[in-house]
């Protein structure tokens, strides 16, 4: 796990928010284990949270190559920076956080000050920054992106486009959301518009997050790879259609399911992998194992959902209905009109079935005996853990790219069922009943196949292995050509 003097230094830059910065630190692990020096970049904001609720500095201080550095995102502090607000981190991050970056990279800033470690030899980038590429092709330093959302979401992304040549985008008032897509290609059998990330759902080709993860993905060529936290029997069809316009694709997920495993080959008791931004309330682990084997459904809409108190109400009603136990992860402040009255036939059925809790550790939980199914907002990081637990799924997406996300679950993969865009007690109820009684069995053998598929991935030989052993073998390559010329080499200019 040391680095040597002359190993490789990647600089490793997320999008600052947390399901971005938690995936991109498992990278960094695994990078750390190869003997790569690593430089994690996180804005001011996120790295505080980190410290408050992790032990991430203790996990990370066992690797000599590893530190992290900091940069603002050009927000003020009470800034939300959830829900549909995030918007403003793009523009904030390339008129303030882009200069900062450049200079620190520049020779005798912060990244690139020699203090015993080698100058930064290649970036690793979140792909919705693309500014990045236009910085390292200035200093002449390779950079890889890495879009933490799935391949499926990606290649929807690219093809916005012809989506928009075709007269599918922009969205009209009298569509109808059901009808199936051509624009997408391999996806042309379940596509739908309703289906299309979040960000597509305008009626205004100029609204700003739409015009983002179009440009931005656009720009993916530019780069010397693209990383997804994806495997190649989960997204085949989608990996195939993206390797045709970025030929360089490294499939290396699931992330943490790669972690773990390369951990476990190390040492005989790995340490938990916490990169949560809250403080993880681990008195429901407790309760968990007071419950019966498959008996509990998780909820949890993750790190940036917005419910409106009518939909934490139908939730509410929905669970405590359909008589299953619960454990439901209410995140701070992510309920508008959060404070009113609860009716008292809620409280009670909780009492009597749930528990409540404000932030868990979510790999723990779905690896629990106990839990039987998720109720998720199908982000990219909780579908593969659930995934890699062998957990179904009932799917609420929220924006991005959940909407694919979740069709992909509940369409393709046949993993568990696909509610979006309905928030009815009833409606529920019923699902929560299908998962977790009616349709278990119906469930079990795609869950258990896909289950097996994931861990295949990521041991010795897998895809994800492999895949990742070339990247890593790339980034040392790049390296050996910069000590080549340490004179005259961009790395070293």
């Amino acid at each position: 796990m040391d680095s040597q003097p002359n190993s490789p230094h990647v600089l490793i830059f997320p999008f600052p928010v947390q399901g971005h910065v938690s995936c991109m630190l498992k990278l960094a692990e695994l990078l750390c284990i190869s003997g790569v020096h690593v430089t994690f970049l996180n804005s001011d904001i996120i790295h505080r949270r980190l410290l408050r609720y992790n032990d991430v500095m203790s996990r990370f201080s066992r690797y000599s190559g590893f530190r992290f550095e900091t940069i603002s995102d050009g927000l003020p502090p009470d800034h939300p920076r959830s829900g549909n607000r995030v918007v403003d981190i793009f523009d904030s991050i390339k008129m303030v956080t882009k200069p900062m970056f450049r200079q620190m990279l520049l020779p005798g800033g912060c990244l690139n000050h020699m203090n015993n470690r080698p100058l930064v030899s290649s970036i690793i980038a979140d792909g919705i920054m693309c500014f990045t590429i236009d910085v390292a092709n200035e200093l002449g330093i390779p950079i890889y992106l890495f879009r933490t959302v799935s391949a499926s979401c990606f290649w929807a992304f690219y093809c916005i486009p012809k989506l928009i040549e075709s007269g599918d985008l922009p969205i009209k008032e009298d569509d109808e959301m059901d009808r199936l897509l051509h624009g997408v290609t391999g996806m042309e059998k379940y596509l739908r518009l309703r289906d299309l990330p979040s960000f597509c759902r305008t009626s205004d080709l100029s609204d700003r997050a739409f015009q983002v993860v179009t440009s931005e993905t656009q720009e993916t060529y530019r780069a010397n790879g693209l990383i997804l936290n994806t495997f190649e029997d989960l997204e085949e069809s989608a990996l195939t259609q993206i390797r045709k316009h970025v030929p360089n694709l490294y499939a290396i997920g699931p992330l943490h399911g790669h972690l773990n495993s390369r951990l476990e080959a190390q040492m005989t008791s790995p340490p938990r992998s916490s990169n949560s931004l809250w403080e993880e309330d681990r008195t429901c682990m407790t309760w968990l194992d007071e419950q019966t084997p498959k008996s509990v459904i998780y909820v949890s809409f993750g790190s940036m959902t917005m419910l409106s108190r009518d939909e934490l109400i139908e939730f509410w009603y929905g669970l405590v209905n359909s008589k299953k136990n619960f454990l439901w992860v209410v995140r701070p402040n992510s309920v508008a009109g959060d404070g009113q009255t609860i009716p008292a036939q809620l409280l009670e059925g909780t009492v009597e079935r749930g528990y409540i809790v404000r932030w868990a550790p979510q790999e723990e939980v779905l690896a629990h005996p106990a839990v039987g199914g998720f109720l998720t907002h199908s982000g990219w990081n909780s579908t593969l853990e659930s995934i890699v637990a062998a957990v179904p799924m009932i799917c609420w997406p929220y924006y991005a790219d959940q909407q694919v996300n979740s069709r992909l679950v509940g369409e393709v993969w046949k993993l568990g069922f696909d509610m979006k865009d309905i928030c009815d007690r009833v409606v529920v109820e019923k699902v929560v009943k299908d998962l977790m009684d009616t349709k278990r069995d119906e469930l079990a053998r795609p869950v258990d196949r896909m289950m097996k598929l994931a861990r295949r991935s990521v041991a010795v030989d897998g895809s994800s292995f492999n895949n990742l052993n070339r990247l890593i073998e790339d980034i040392k390559q790049i390296n050996r050509s910069c000590n080549k010329t340490v004179t005259t080499h961009p790395c070293f200019v």
